[in-house]
């Protein structure tokens, strides 16, 4: 509920302040003094577009509304307040300053905030009526959802959303597929090609480095092969160790006796050398002949090695992942060859979840049909004591082009208030008088199912009087037994009613706002119903308004 609003240097309010009641709170005062200011000024608070009545008083800098608003346990402003940062509480503060120069500043518990979601948590708070209001029960996104609350069958809406949750899962399955099957259609010869050629190519992670490092050994054995085939020349060639040794053998062996018996020991030292290196011939000969087989691996390894790196380059992965994107493509084909299955298991479950949403989507329009049959019955009960016996109210309904999680109507809710008009929206259709009035209507009937914290009228009962303006008094007290109502009125009949009253006047440029207490409600009641010379029959009917409207008040204040 709105517990307070708090005006400075708006228009022609220099200061004041308001402490509501719960319950049914009126505005009343000459015309002109201001009570109307008062209602914009709640307005800019709660985010609505600064107006022409929500300028800067003359001589004042800046001027500033703000309201407090006490919350009910889980309200939904709640997530939305903890969604954007916000302190959480049992009370709400909104307030909003406007410079002389018609900036705005928007604030939600002290804490700066956009105007946009000032105004978001302002909806959920007050709702005003008013003749240039064009939200709340005038926004047609607004009725589908307030006839589904009225005709409370949660279990249809709940349905509905879920088996359009799943026809949506299955569309999107079998999107996928057919997206899938198509693209391995198109690819079809090319994932063969490139199944049997990695199927050949059979390569294995971690093979492509192991082989690199191989080759890098085996490259290098290369090398020392060419310095042992060097040396085996340098030892066995022509010219080499092992022919020179056999010369000087040769040598000493045509030596006379006497100088061979001297030079014994060297020959016998030069038959040992020769022993020797015949031995290192042999040993390179036997390494050399290794080396040969070495280098015949190394061919191969280069061949393998080249290979996956070829084939990772023409697949454009790592040779590392050569075998997933085998497997990759083996997938994808078989979905190209075996998709057919597939695709017609998914095109069944589409069929089937598509026909429970249908199903359950019809059930929730038979649903919401009957209960728009009750509620144009309930609000045509309400207009014709309110002076709009010709209105005729309606909840057009039209097929949604496409499914929706809500189902498959759009609900807007219609008025024709003269005999034999056409039927048109709330806003088209009604003058200002009956717009309130049709919303009056409409806010009775639908009082239980969506109550929003306060509601706002601004001269609800202009243009009527006697036994309408009671109506209007009787049932804008019903409302407020289950939503906080405030209201501009110049109808005694509705005064009497109110669970706190305020007198608004004017003294030059300057709005008072009073509180009146039971007498002072009387002698306002009075100069209500007879103007400025208040007679005593005046104060008697005001007296008489008083006690008869005492025990059906709603809420104590």
């Amino acid at each position: 509920m709105l517990a307070s609003l708090k005006v400075r240097d708006l228009v022609l309010i220099e200061d004041v302040a308001l402490e509501f009641a719960d319950g049914l709170n009126v505005l009343t005062g000459e015309t002109g003094a201001g009570k109307s200011i008062l209602l914009d000024a709640l307005g800019l608070a709660a985010g609505q577009r600064a107006g022409a009545r929500a300028s800067v008083r003359a001589s004042a800098v800046q001027g500033s509304a703000a309201a407090v608003f006490e919350l009910a346990p889980k309200h939904p402003i709640e997530a939305l307040l903890a969604q954007n940062g916000l302190a959480e509480g049992t009370s709400v503060i909104l307030r909003r300053v406007i410079s002389s120069d018609g900036k705005t500043r928007g604030f939600i518990n002290d804490e700066p905030v956009g105007v946009t979601l000032l105004r978001d948590i302002g909806g959920l708070l007050v709702e005003i009526h008013g003749q240039s209001d064009d939200r709340g029960l005038y926004d047609t996104a607004t009725h589908r959802r307030l006839l589904d609350a009225f005709g409370a069958y949660p279990e249809h809406v709940t349905e509905t959303r879920t088996r359009f949750e799943e026809w949506a899962r299955a569309r999107d399955d079998l999107a996928a597929l057919n997206e899938a099957a198509a693209t391995a259609a198109r690819d079809a010869d090319f994932l063969r090609h490139a199944v049997n050629e990695l199927n050949a190519l059979a390569p294995v992670r971690g093979e492509e480095a192991r082989l690199a490092d191989e080759r890098a050994l085996l490259m290098n054995a290369a090398r020392v092969g060419e310095e042992i085939s060097g040396a085996l020349d340098a030892v066995s060639g022509e010219g080499g160790a092992e022919a020179a040794l056999a010369t000087a053998l040769k040598r000493l062996s045509r030596l006379p006796q006497e100088a061979r018996s001297a030079a014994a020991a060297a020959e016998a030292q030069l038959e040992q050398a020769f022993a020797l290196t015949a031995e290192v011939r042999r040993e390179l000969d036997s390494l050399l002949s290794r080396l040969e087989v070495d280098a015949a691996d190394l061919e191969r390894k280069e061949e393998r090695l080249f290979a996956l790196r070829d084939a990772a380059r023409k697949y454009a992965v790592p040779a590392d992942e050569l075998d997933t994107y085998l497997e990759s493509c083996r997938a994808r084909l078989d979905a190209s060859e075996d998709g057919g299955a597939a695709l017609r298991s998914a095109q069944a479950r589409e069929v089937k979840s598509r026909a429970a949403y249908d199903a359950a989507a019809t059930r929730l329009s038979q649903a919401r049909k009957a209960a728009a049959g009750r509620l144009e019955a309930a609000v045509h009960a309400e207009l014709a004591p309110l002076k709009l016996a010709h209105a005729r109210f309606r909840c057009a309904f039209e097929a949604l082009r496409e499914p929706s999680p809500e189902g498959q109507d759009r609900v807007a809710f219609e008025i024709a208030t003269v005999e034999g008009a056409q039927f048109g929206p709330l806003t088209k259709i009604a003058s200002g008088g009956e717009l309130a009035r049709v919303s009056l209507a409409l806010k009775v009937a639908l009082a239980e199912a969506s109550p929003p914290a306060v509601l706002i009228f601004d001269e609800i009962d202009r243009g009527v009087g006697g036994a309408v303006a009671d109506a209007v008094g009787e049932r804008l007290q019903r409302l407020a037994r289950s939503t906080q109502v405030l209201l501009v009125t110049h109808s005694p009949q509705v005064a009497a009613r109110a669970a706190r009253h305020f007198r608004i006047s004017r003294s030059g440029d300057r709005t008072r706002v009073e509180c009146l207490g039971e007498p002072a409600r009387e002698e306002e009641i009075a100069r209500m119903l007879s103007g400025a010379a208040i007679s005593t029959e005046a104060r008697a009917a005001a007296r008489r308004l008083l006690k008869e409207a005492a025990p059906r008040k709603g809420r104590k204040t």
